[in-house]
């Protein structure tokens, strides 16, 4: 069993004992906490009243009982709860702002397999909360300083659902060109992995004007047929549908929570998930001049095409809280994260597939190209992603010091762990938080470059630790 506490939310597997894995009692404690993290914020900006929380879930087996639970904590504490059942991530993040709520929960251990779930965290700008919050939330958590309400006081509960909500809000996007999908007459495929994307895809691409979609397990009832994460290596169904059937325009895979979206070619071969926001961003920058954010552990094309257009791009910190805190810094028209996250903030800041759907068909459809076509026009970069283990009494910090005084000549980075840029490659360095490993993320333009230089650098580490 397992049971991880950060600033992001709680994420556990279902089960065991409390505090090791993700019980009833450990639910009822973190939104016990959250409910007193919201309620302390909501009146330092002067909100008087009842408090209002947004609660979703998707489709996983836990959900359910999740959803009662952190339903029933929340009444108790006295919160009034807007309750949207089975609802993605970016769906409930925009049922937010909509409800002018003061935060939302959405239970969804996003690519984990089925035994996991979470509670992700939002604040009342429907945006995932930052360090400072996210401790705050822990702490009063594990105080237990908090008190139920009286039987007067109690919460209530009022069902509603954003699906449709969340749909026309993202066709009514000034970029989204829904005549110019539908006079393309395209045949989509969809793989939903038996999540809450059965339920909104095959809706919001008949909406955009999509003439024929195929449905790969878009049933959600929580049981993945494969691994959930949009991974090339897990998508050989629809690739394989895709090769084998004439027509097929394009190919779209979800997580079970929505905020990432992974696009298969018209002829089965992989899109690239870094390439998901450099395709909608080529677009969005097409017609709005800005700049761009993604981060450290992304592809060099978004920066590429960024300059190309005349506008500044900037390498946030690994996280979306990260991603989203550098777009607003910077006034970012388009940003997200190379796992095929994508954040358009004309709708709302935070990943979303939808959104991510909408402008690249529109795209597409514009562009008069194929899937295929339209990626052969983005340059070609590779990564390789590896990781160290070490020692629990190996000072990491120390070492990421030593490689950074080794490579001080290059263009270096240590927002977050040590990014060294080099002229035609790079490579990441990021100590986890939990374990005694430093992650290595190498990019270049071939395979065996991001493969070689990662080795280097794995050889140059282990030289300093003999």
């Amino acid at each position: 069993m397992t049971l991880i506490k950060s600033i992001s939310g709680i994420r556990g597997t279902i089960g065991g004992k409390s505090g090791e894995g993700l019980t009833p009692l450990d639910i009822v404690k973190f939104t016990a906490g959250y409910s007193v993290w919201a309620r302390q914020q909501a009146e330092a900006d002067g909100h008087e009243g009842r408090m209002k929380i947004v609660v979703g879930s998707d489709a996983r087996i836990s959900g359910p009982m999740a959803l009662h639970i952190v339903t029933g904590t929340l009444i108790g504490m006295g919160v009034d709860v807007i309750n949207i059942g089975l609802a993605t991530t970016p769906t409930v993040e925009v049922a937010v702002t909509a409800e002018q709520a003061q935060g939302g929960i959405i239970l969804t251990a996003s690519h984990n397999p089925k035994q996991w779930n979470a509670l992700k965290l939002l604040d009342s700008n429907g945006e995932f909360l930052d360090d400072a919050s996210g401790k705050s939330v822990l702490s009063i958590s594990e105080s237990g300083s908090f008190s139920y309400a009286t039987v007067d006081q109690l919460g209530k509960v009022t069902k509603k659902d954003y699906t449709e909500y969340h749909i026309n809000k993202a066709l009514e996007l000034a970029l989204v060109d829904v005549e110019a999908i539908r006079n393309a007459n395209y045949t989509v495929a969809v793989d939903c992995v038996n999540s809450v994307g059965g339920i909104v895809i095959p809706r919001l691409l008949r909406a955009l004007g999509v003439a024929e979609v195929v449905e790969l397990y878009c049933y959600p009832d929580g049981n993945f047929p494969h691994n959930p994460e949009p991974l090339p290596e897990h998508l050989t169904t629809i690739s394989e549908i895709m090769k084998n059937q004439d027509k097929i325009d394009a190919g779209f895979v979800v997580d079970p929570d929505v905020d990432r979206l992974a696009i298969v070619n018209e002829d089965g071969t992989m899109f690239g998930e870094e390439y998901t926001l450099v395709a909608v961003a080529d677009y969005v920058l097409n017609h709005t001049l800005g700049n761009t954010v993604s981060n450290l552990s992304s592809t060099r094309a978004l920066s590429d095409l960024t300059k190309m257009r005349g506008g500044h791009y900037t390498a946030a910190a690994v996280g979306e809280v990260n991603v989203v805190a550098a777009m607003k810094k910077n006034d970012a028209v388009i940003g997200g994260e190379g796992n095929g996250g994508i954040i358009y903030p004309e709708l709302h800041y935070g990943r979303d597939a939808l959104v991510g759907i909408a402008l690249f068909l529109s795209h597409l459809a514009k562009s008069g190209q194929t899937c295929s076509q339209l990626r052969k026009k983005y340059p070609d970069y590779y990564m390789s992603k590896n990781k160290i283990e070490l020692r629990p009494d190996i000072d990491v910090d120390d070492l990421l010091l030593k490689m950074k005084e080794r490579y001080s000549s290059e263009q270096i980075t240590t927002v977050d762990g040590l990014k060294i840029d080099f002229a035609e490659e790079w490579v990441h360095l990021r100590k986890s938080n939990t374990e005694p490993i430093i992650r290595i993320y190498s990019e270049s333009k071939s395979k065996q470059g991001a493969d070689a230089i990662a080795q280097k650098i794995i050889k140059e580490i282990n030289d300093l630790i003999v």
